[in-house]
């Protein structure tokens, strides 16, 4: 039987996710709701059909218990967005029924992944926890997703440089029906932009308040959560409870075959050992690329942007996990 009452419930779902298999678990998610009543106190089902739908949805559940995201990392990161657009006080907690293709946040969270049924045991029989988010601020994009905004949330990943380009090559690839998902979707997108080659992106970086840092950035992730791209391990020590950012970016400019062999050992953490890159943790970063604007994605969405002020949110929002 469940062990946690979802109390005033919103489940916010992309029909689309998965390559459209989120359809067959929206409707698997409303029978079950349906049936068994004590599960909640109230249950609403809300469908996207745009981009930032989830996010208006989410800032308009004050005073419900749980908003349920059912969908991929898309979704999850614009729930998110819309919830911490409410008061404190009026913030309901988030729980997630993955389905999708990278399924990063679900990592993090050791919640099953493209398995509606389990996902949902695991949700009911789950428990409380505050988790820390990741805020972003750009000159492009200060508001972030919604107006008058801090700016933009994120609960896995913010990376710039050559893994920002391939983040946002797998996004569009998807928006086009590839066949290929999570790590192989970012294996394929990453051969072909690391072949393509880069100059890098002259980035001047200051961490916590010490001496700023010049760098000629290809790869500069900043993580909440371990993994990006389907289970990366680019920061395997990244820990969304500890109240730090992990970074891991490159020191030295390897030729494309050690790039290429890099991004391989990142695959299972390993790239670590790499005096290529270096790794360190931070609680406040801004980043400032004075000749060209860098590619850069936010949880796997592309974000516009020369001058970027990082932070960390500690213990923002409640998250159901198992």
């Amino acid at each position: 039987m469940p062990t946690l009452n979802l109390g005033h419930t919103l489940v916010i779902a992309n029909p689309t996710s998965h390559s459209g298999k989120g359809a067959a678990a929206i409707e698997h998610v409303r029978r079950f709701f349906e049936s068994y009543g004590s599960a909640t106190r109230s249950f609403d089902l809300e469908l996207t059909h745009a981009p930032l739908d989830a996010v208006e949805m989410a800032a308009h559940a004050g005073g419900m218990d749980t908003v349920i995201a059912l969908g991929g990392d898309g979704i999850i990161h614009e729930v998110i967005n819309g919830l911490m657009a409410l008061d404190e006080r009026d913030r309901p907690r988030l729980g997630i029924i993955p389905m999708g293709t990278g399924n990063d946040f679900a990592r993090t969270t050791k919640t099953t992944f493209n398995n509606p049924d389990s996902a949902l045991r695991q949700l009911l029989n789950g428990h409380e926890t505050a988790f820390d988010l990741g805020l972003v601020r750009s000159d492009l994009t200060p508001e972030g997703p919604l107006r008058g905004s801090a700016g933009t949330y994120f609960m896995e990943t913010l990376s710039f440089g050559m893994d920002a380009a391939i983040a946002i090559d797998t996004t569009k690839r998807r928006a086009a029906g590839a066949s290929t998902e999570g790590s192989a979707l970012f294996l394929t997108s990453s051969i072909k932009i690391v072949a393509a080659g880069s100059a890098g992106y002259p980035c001047q970086v200051t961490i916590d308040g010490e001496e700023p840092l010049d760098l000629l950035t290809l790869v500069f992730a900043i993580q909440n959560g371990p993994t990006y791209g389907g289970g990366f391990r680019i920061c395997p020590m990244s820990d969304p409870q500890d109240g730090l950012l992990n970074l891991c970016y490159n020191v030295k400019k390897p030729s494309v075959p050690h790039l290429l062999f890099l991004l391989g050992l990142a695959r299972f953490g390993k790239h670590v050992r790499s005096r290529a890159v270096k790794l360190r943790t931070a609680q406040h970063l801004t980043l400032d690329f004075p000749e060209k604007e860098p590619p850069c994605q936010v949880d796997g969405e592309e974000l516009r942007g020369t001058h970027f002020e990082v932070s960390i949110a500690p213990k923002a929002l409640r998250v159901i996990v198992p």
